[in-house]
């Protein structure tokens, strides 16, 4: 599984939501018009040439276009204002739609394997393949790298895990083209069994990453933190706060491509609580800007230097009543 974990890069950090939304509807349009094209062309040409190999692969390209318009409406709902209903905004529409690509491609992956499985218990039926079966795989392999090295450049640049299970979907699609073209140059040497030895093959790469992205997806809807490295870098802004003395029970919990964290800070107990207050405020605004958290829940700790020999005391604002 590939991670969308990312490291902390302040130049990153500073593309609004806006500048996100619009790098990934541009990436995706993309990946719409590139999909198209190709789901067409190996469809027509696999059935043309008698390739189940290349008609797997057009079928895997289709799984693509649907998966990119899933994409697009899962983006746009996902920019929507926090409300009533949804307090902390809409970003998991984004890790709600990686868990519906990961149901697409499982599911396309084991139509696949069972179309595969069929025709290789009747090995007499394969028939041999034009030669133009191998040039339309040969373009869709070029193409989807292409674009995979596109896509994910853009979900890197914008921090979206969403795109970069997009982009790793295309880079499976090149894969698959791979494979299908060698299975086709084996059924031009007089091996027709191979052509559906690599349609076999396609359906479990793309099962496989099906499973692994829904699998991913589902951990981030069940509240799964962040990495240490970036764990350690909002406790870092924190403990470098004026007034912050020390910090600690950091949580952090994903909400899209947007962090939750709770953290305790432990601030001088002489001072007053206004001032633990803005202590807090000052932390919070340092780690939004900073970091790619949606909103940071603090809890100020009181914290006594070592050289005072006695606690403080503070008395009751009222006096106390004896009972009786």
């Amino acid at each position: 599984m590939k991670s969308t974990e990312w490291a902390d890069d302040p130049e990153d950090s500073e593309h609004s939501p806006a500048e996100r939304a619009a790098a990934a509807m541009r990436s995706t349009w993309v990946s719409v018009g590139v999909n198209l094209v190709l789901t067409a062309v190996q469809v027509t040409v696999g059935i043309l040439a008698k390739s189940q190999a290349l008609v797997a692969d057009g079928l895997h390209s289709l799984s693509d276009l649907v998966a990119d318009f899933v994409v697009l409406l899962a983006g746009r709902h996902s920019q929507k204002d926090a409300d009533t209903d949804h307090p902390y905004g809409h970003q998991r529409y984004e890790t709600a739609a990686s868990l519906v690509l990961g149901a697409l491609l499982l599911a396309v992956g084991v139509g696949m394997l069972w179309a595969a499985m069929r025709k290789l218990e009747a090995p007499e039926t394969v028939a041999t393949v034009h030669v133009a079966a191998l040039w339309v795989a040969g373009g869709a392999l070029v193409a989807k790298e292409l674009l995979f090295r596109y896509m994910l450049r853009t979900a890197k640049r914008i921090k979206s895990s969403m795109l970069v299970a997009n982009a790793w979907h295309a880079r499976s699609d090149a894969a698959s083209s791979l494979v299908v073209g060698i299975g086709i140059i084996g059924n031009l040497a007089g091996y027709p069994i191979l052509d559906p030895i690599a349609a076999l093959i396609v359906g479990f790469m793309v099962g496989k990453m099906g499973w692994e992205f829904g699998w991913d997806a589902l951990h981030d809807l069940m509240d799964r933190a962040v990495d240490d490295q970036e764990v350690a870098a909002i406790r870092q802004t924190l403990i470098e706060t004026p007034g912050v003395s020390a910090v600690h029970d950091v949580r952090t919990r994903k909400m899209g491509d947007m962090i939750l964290v709770d953290a305790h800070l432990e601030v001088d107990a002489t001072i007053s609580v206004e001032a633990g207050h803005d202590i807090a405020v000052t932390a919070r605004n340092r780690v939004l800007q900073r970091h790619r958290v949606l909103n940071l829940m603090t809890h100020i700790d009181p914290w006594r230097r070592p050289d005072l020999d006695h606690p403080i005391s503070v008395e009751p604002a009222h006096p106390r009543l004896e009972p009786g």
